[in-house]
């Protein structure tokens, strides 16, 4: 059976995706704590660059603003995932050390550590990321989220060592340490039904977030990437376009990462779930004016001027 490919499928889905994390990532958050104000920086980081992919996919992959602001937007999505990464994996030290052994921890952890702490993960997120800008990203005027042919191979040899150290090692660690706070919340006797209830329920959450969002970006990623090499290599294989769609949908999922996190540390507020519904309501209409107005006759110049325009009037509405 032939599988045929969409040729527009990435120019309708990740603008769709982009829309929807800006709209929600513009909600303005409580800050408890080191890790989540940096975890809402690592958020805040990629929002300004999402209106300028969404223009570039509704164009039809057509990068205008220039191969260093092409790396920008790369680089800026990279500090964005491993960051996120980084503090939701501190954030589950912390609370293991803090639930499990409180007493061998009170008073020796203060503001001091995790600052240090967060310094530390920002500077290894930048020497991981780092070399990812040395890679060509533009070519006859795109914008490669990971670099073109000639360079897969070696691409690919340094994605699989990034998702190793990345998300691998940050994975386990988070698994590990939320598998044993349930199991001591479980076992304590002490401990508040509704609290234990609550405290069940977001550790749920994040590990669903983690496993949603994560997971199906680096394999899919890693598997694209080797789909290409052996495309390189003259090897057929009758899988390459259904990677190839998986891997638009895992970046879609990752990408909303950055506008779930909210609920990391504002799980509990009743007014969330009132706040969502009407920043994905405004987001619905944009994407309606997009798509319904969209005629054969607009080019992609002045279909990207109308989404800026559409941003605009989004970020002048005021706030909720």
């Amino acid at each position: 059976m032939i599988f045929t490919l969409p040729i527009d499928y990435e120019h309708r889905f990740l603008p769709s995706v982009y829309i929807i994390v800006f709209i929600i990532g513009l909600v303005k958050l409580k800050i408890i704590s080191v890790f989540v104000l940096n975890l809402g920086v690592a958020d805040i980081l990629y929002l300004p660059v999402l209106p300028f992919l969404v223009v570039y996919y509704f164009m039809e992959s057509k990068w205008i603003f220039g191969d260093t602001f092409c790396k920008i937007t790369r680089f800026c999505f990279n500090l964005n995932l491993y960051g996120s990464i980084g503090f939701l994996t501190c954030i589950s030290v912390y609370r293991y050390l803090a639930i499990v052994h409180p007493i061998r921890v009170m008073g020796r952890i203060t503001a001091t550590h995790s600052v240090a702490v967060s310094v530390m993960v920002w500077f290894l997120v930048g020497v991981q990321s780092l070399p990812d800008m040395f890679f060509l990203k533009t070519k006859t005027r795109k914008c490669y989220h990971t670099t073109f042919t000639a360079y897969v191979e070696d691409y690919l040899k340094y994605s699989l060592g990034w998702t190793f150290t990345g998300f691998c090692i940050p994975s386990l660690i988070t698994l590990a340490c939320y598998g044993h706070i349930a199991v001591v919340l479980w076992t304590m006797k002490r401990t508040d039904k509704l609290q234990k209830k609550r405290s069940l329920k977001l550790l749920f959450i994040l590990i669903l977030l983690f496993s949603v969002c994560y997971i199906p970006h680096h394999v899919l990623k890693n598997l694209n990437l080797w789909s290409r090499v052996l495309s390189k290599r003259k090897i057929c294989h009758e899988w390459r376009d259904r990677v190839y769609i998986a891997h638009q949908i895992s970046r879609g999922l990752v990408c909303l990462n950055s506008a779930l996190n909210p609920l990391v540390y504002l799980h509990g507020n009743e007014e969330i779930p009132a706040q969502l519904r009407q920043l994905l309501q405004r987001a619905r209409q944009i994407i309606n004016h997009m798509f319904l107005s969209d005629s054969g006759s607009v080019t992609s110049q002045q279909r990207g001027s109308r989404l800026l325009s559409c941003f605009a009037v989004c970020l002048l509405k005021p706030e909720m």
